[in-house]
C-alpha cells in the first residue's frame, strides 16, 4: 500500500503524518516514512537546492530536479519496500510537482503529469491525500519562516492551492479532500477514516 499526503504549506502535513503512521502501526502495518524531495541523499542535496537556495531556476529546470530527486528514491527505496510488503507513507510525491511547476503557465501539467510519470517507472499512490486550507490562513500559520516556494507570497500560493485542487484527480485511483482548517482532531478523524476506506 502506497499513500500520499500533500497540500500547500501550512495545512499541517506533518502532525497528520505521525498520526496516520502510528494508527498504520497499530492496524499491524510494517510502515515506511519518505520525504519528497528528500529521503536519499541525492535527495536531500537537490531539496537543499530547491527549497533553501536563492538560486533562479526556470520552472522546467525546478522540474526535472525534482523529478531526479524522486526517481532515485522510487528506484532505491520506495520500491523494494512495496515489493517488501511495507505501507508507504509519503510526504508529497507527483502531485506536488506537477502543480508548484505549472501555475504560472510556464510548463503545461499534462507534460509534467507525463515527465513524472516517466521518472517515477510506473509507481502510482494507491491513495492520495489532499489537505485543503485557504492559502491566507496557511500563511499565516507559517509566519516568516518561508522557504523558496513560500516566499513567493500569498497570491501565488492560493494559485497553488487550486492547482492541487484541479489535478488531485489525476494523482491516483483513490483520492480525498480533507478541510485543515479545523482542529488537527478532526482532520484527523476524517483522514484515517478515508484511509480505512482504501484498506479494507
Amino acid at each position: 500500500m502506497f499513500i500520499t499526503l500533500d497540500g500547500i504549506d501550512g495545512v499541517g502535513k506533518s502532525t497528520q503524518i505521525e498520526r496516520l503512521i502510528n494508527y498504520l502501526e497499530q492496524q499491524g502495518h510494517e510502515t515506511l516514512l519518505v520525504r519528497d524531495p528528500g529521503t536519499t541523499e541525492i535527495g536531500a542535496r537537490l531539496r537543499q537546492i530547491l527549497l533553501q537556495s536563492d538560486l533562479e531556476l526556470h520552472r522546467r529546470t525546478e522540474a526535472m530536479l525534482f523529478m531526479a530527486s524522486r526517481c532515485e528514491m522510487v528506484e532505491t527505496i520506495l520500491r523494494p519496500a512495496l515489493a517488501n510488503g511495507k505501507t508507504v507513507v509519503s510526504d508529497r510525491f507527483l502531485l506536488a510537482n506537477v502543480v508548484y511547476q505549472s501555475v504560472g503557465g510556464k510548463v503545461s501539467p499534462d507534460l509534467l503529469w507525463q515527465m513524472g510519470r516517466l521518472a517515477n517507472g510506473g509507481v502510482v499512490p494507491d491513495l492520495t491525500i489532499l489537505l485543503d486550507m485557504p492559502a491566507r490562513r496557511s500563511m499565516e500559520r507559517i509566519g516568516n519562516e518561508t522557504d523558496r516556494m513560500e516566499s513567493r507570497g500569498v497570491d501565488y500560493m492560493e494559485a497553488v492551492r487550486q492547482g492541487f485542487l484541479q489535478q488531485l484527480p489525476y494523482s491516483s485511483q483513490s483520492t480525498a479532500i480533507i478541510d485543515a482548517d479545523q482542529s488537527p482532531e478532526d482532520v484527523s478523524r476524517e483522514l484515517l477514516a478515508s484511509v480505512a476506506e482504501v484498506l479494507t
